[in-house]
């Protein structure tokens, strides 16, 4: 499958083995998230507990889901960066705490659901106060993961794509980074996503926003898509000779789409008074 957007297939003929090839370390580790989401399922469906009102063991599949497509992605983008900084042993060492990261928070927030407490702002105990503070440093790590690989794809003028797309993919990227960081560094620093008090309880189907109050959540999976979501955009809407230019414009209008929903947030605002 190819596209006018690109210099290469979008779809490479054996995608895995490519990824391997290119960033063996994330694909291994997003199979092994993969595999580690079986026994987790079996726990959702035969541990009855609850945890303010959620079975204790779907926080952790929504993180095993997250990270595992987190590292997919950047396993597939790898193929952009440049070749002499993927083959570089500064990159590998840096890859591999970007997983020990990932692997730490997947343990943390499994650990604290086996236990049927909080992982996040759970200040019962000094040893989870201690274990928050250093998740949000691997959290930190493990994101900029993102930056790295923006700001590298967009230097890469021999990458396997032509300028708008690469410009897109970086952005995305890279804003990811940066909108995360933002509505994260909010969250962590508060006692909770929401923004107000609930009284019933009603969420959006699915993605379980809070339709009654604030809820930082709606901002943070926007955030945390933006690298899925600008490509994807650009790739549908950026043709032409000004396509350089159409991706600046959906990156600045997603931007500000998130920032808006993050504001509403703090305002208090549940997502569907944008609708209302």
């Amino acid at each position: 499958m190819t596209d006018l957007t690109l210099n290469a297939p979008i779809v490479p003929a054996n995608p895995l083995r490519r990824m391997f090839r290119d960033e063996p370390v994330f694909t291994g580790m997003a199979l092994l998230i993969a595999l580690a989401m079986l026994p987790t399922l079996g726990a959702l469906s035969l541990d009855p507990r609850l945890f303010q009102g959620d079975p204790v063991w779907l926080k952790p599949l929504k993180f095993e889901f997250a990270m595992f497509v987190y590292l997919g992605t950047l396993a597939w983008f790898a193929r952009f960066l440049p070749e002499a900084m993927r083959t570089r042993r500064s990159y590998r060492i840096y890859g591999a705490i970007v997983a020990f990261c990932v692997l730490g928070e997947i343990l943390w927030i499994g650990g604290a659901a086996a236990f049927a407490t909080a992982s996040h702002f759970n200040d019962t105990q000094p040893v989870m106060m201690a274990l928050y503070a250093l998740m949000g440093v691997f959290a930190v790590t493990l994101l900029s993961a993102s930056l790295v690989y923006g700001i590298a794809i967009w230097r890469n003028s021999a990458a396997e794509l032509r300028p708008p797309m690469r410009l897109a993919v970086a952005l995305g990227l890279i804003m990811t980074f940066a909108l995360t960081l933002i509505v994260a560094g909010t969250l962590s620093s508060g006692s909770g996503h929401f923004v107000g008090t609930p009284t019933t309880g009603a969420t959006l189907p699915i993605m379980g926003w809070s339709t009654e109050v604030g809820d930082l959540r709606v901002a943070h999976f926007f955030a945390t898509h933006a690298m899925h979501i600008i490509p994807l955009a650009a790739l549908l809407f950026a043709t032409g000779r000004a396509a350089s230019r159409w991706v600046w414009l959906i990156t600045i209008g997603f931007t500000l789409f998130t920032l808006a929903t993050f504001l509403q947030a703090l305002a208090g605002l549940p997502l569907l008074a944008l609708a209302q």
